[in-house]
């Protein structure tokens, strides 16, 4: 009887799994239509509205069209068409004037975000993020915010930021792995406090998503304070993480205060170790990353060979950088380019 009742549970079971991979399926594609019908009327309606104002968003008129327009079209519908939302519409409409290049993979509110971006590079940079790594609403708000495009145009090479805003984010190189810098305001530590740094390592641990999206594409957690064995001496990395997309360990150490050459040698010893030990033959070499409050690049620079292409030191930042800030970051790294050359 058992027996019996354990198989129907087993029947019951298989038939719940398939029904519920149905029911999803089936949400899915209805979510698919409404939001493709959703974004249509809405390109449609920011297109009414241009071409009654014949094309200038500016007109002196504009205001007095849209209060009246939605006036009209909140007594017909109900919510959804308040003056601001007109106004959102029409932006996307002048933002997108060709209805091709609106992804049905983007919903309305991704597009809300998008629409706030007036540098045209930096709009369609968003756009393939959003649809590649697949961000919400919250994730694009966050790395926008965080000014991720212009971090990356920073650490990028000049030529491939114009690959960047047509493509995305592409991992090609080692180098491609490092930000300058990365933006660790999810842990919440307030600036100029003392904090050790297994307390941040602790911090990160416990926001390991928050992390993982702030490294990038394809990483993957592997642990902390992983154990090296050299004869009888113990070391222990921060973090151990792998990347599917370049295929290699990127060990990442945690400092407070300057990057040493004690520290550059330190992660030598871990990236050697991790090639010769760790990794398999068709894996790429292990990438060493110092992360920390000031990269020191002289240091690095004459530590490592000139030709070094596994280590790399960047900064972080515990809250969100300013566009002033940027800029005078920009500046700093032009200078030491002339001065480099």
């Amino acid at each position: 009887m058992n027996n019996q009742l354990f198989k129907n549970d087993n029947k019951i079971n298989n038939i719940f799994d398939n029904i519920k991979k149905l029911v999803i399926s089936s949400r899915n594609k209805v979510y698919s239509v409404v939001n493709t019908e959703m974004l249509n009327l809405y390109w449609n309606i920011g297109k009414a509205i241009m071409e009654i104002q014949q094309g200038d968003e500016r007109a002196n008129y504009g205001d007095a069209v849209l209060d009246k327009l939605s006036q009209k079209l909140t007594n017909e519908f109900g919510k959804g068409f308040s003056k601001r939302n007109l106004e959102r519409m029409r932006k996307f409409y002048i933002y997108f004037p060709n209805a091709t290049t609106v992804s049905s993979q983007l919903s309305w509110s991704h597009y809300i975000e998008i629409i706030k971006i007036e540098d045209v590079p930096k709009r369609k940079f968003y756009i393939n993020e959003c649809i590649n790594s697949r961000w919400s609403v919250r994730e694009l708000q966050r790395q926008r915010d965080s000014l991720l495009y212009e971090r990356l145009s920073l650490s990028a090479d000049k030529e491939k930021v114009l690959e960047l805003s047509e493509k995305g984010q592409i991992l090609k190189t080692n180098k491609d792995l490092v930000k300058d810098s990365f933006v660790l305001e999810f842990l919440d530590i307030k600036e100029n406090t003392n904090y050790l740094e297994s307390d941040l390592e602790k911090n990160i641990l416990e926001h390991l998503k928050e992390f993982l999206l702030e490294l990038g594409k394809g990483f993957s957690y592997v642990g902390n304070q992983v154990r090296l064995t050299l004869e009888e001496d113990h070391f222990y990395p921060d973090l151990v993480f792998y990347n599917r997309l370049l295929r290699c360990f990127v060990i990442i150490d945690l400092k407070i205060g300057k990057v040493t050459h004690h520290d550059i040698g330190q992660m030598q010893m871990y990236v050697n170790y991790y090639d010769r030990k760790i990794k398999q033959e068709d894996e790429n070499p292990t990438v060493g990353i110092l992360l920390s409050t000031n990269k020191n690049e002289t240091v690095v620079k004459y530590t490592l060979p000139e030709d070094n292409k596994t280590i790399f030191s960047s900064e972080y930042k515990l809250h969100m950088p300013t566009e002033k800030e940027l800029i005078t970051a920009i500046e700093e790294e032009k200078i030491n380019f002339e001065i480099n050359k």
